[in-house]
């Protein structure tokens, strides 16, 4: 009877340790070797790094940095002057996701980065105001957006401390970038 005593109570040990330690194993093996492959954001995740907020100059003339538009979210595309068509529907994109967040749109600015020489079409100007046309042929900023394939084919996405957030495909999808935005802007205690 004396013998029986001590080996039920080192089940009974190692019971409660077995259970204590079960949830560490789990939690440790799930977070290593468990990677879920479904996400929530439509664009592509980028290494946050702050764009360079080196001056450059406007369509018009002034000078611009930036810098300006901190505390805003900003939605950004790389394009050459002679604007074609794709280039026309990146502006189209961004200027209708910003109009459809309701009360928000003041808090989302638009960047058209000037990649060559020439000045875009009086046209263009018009019919996407509100788009800050900025030259920036030869500036840090185009060195830091990552792109696969060319420059133009993407969107990006920075958050209003001027870090790049995310990427969208060529031929983004704008109904899916409007949901990234909603998100951002729900959560963002800034901008």
């Amino acid at each position: 009877m004396s013998n029986e005593a001590p080996r039920t109570s080192r089940k009974t040990l190692w019971l409660v340790a077995a259970v204590c330690i079960a949830p560490f194993i789990a939690s440790f093996t799930t977070y290593y070797f468990y990677r879920p492959e479904g996400r929530v954001n439509y664009g592509e995740l980028m290494d946050a790094r702050q764009l360079s907020r080196a001056p450059m100059t406007l369509a018009d003339g002034a000078a611009f940095s930036l810098s300006q538009l901190e505390g805003k979210w900003l939605f950004v595309l790389a394009d050459d002057a002679a604007c074609d068509a794709y280039c026309e529907k990146k502006l189209w994109q961004i200027r209708q996701v910003r109009k459809t967040q309701g009360k928000y749109p003041e808090r989302i600015e638009r960047v058209w980065l000037i990649t060559g020489a020439g000045e875009p079409a009086q046209r263009l100007s018009s019919e996407f105001e509100g788009t800050w046309l900025v030259k920036a042929a030869g500036s840090k900023v185009l060195d830091q957006l990552p792109f696969e394939g060319a420059l133009a084919d993407h969107i990006y996405l920075v958050d209003p401390l001027g870090n790049l957030v995310l990427r969208y495909p060529r031929d983004a999808d704008p109904s899916r970038m409007r949901k990234d935005l909603e998100r951002l802007l729900k959560v963002s205690r800034i901008g």
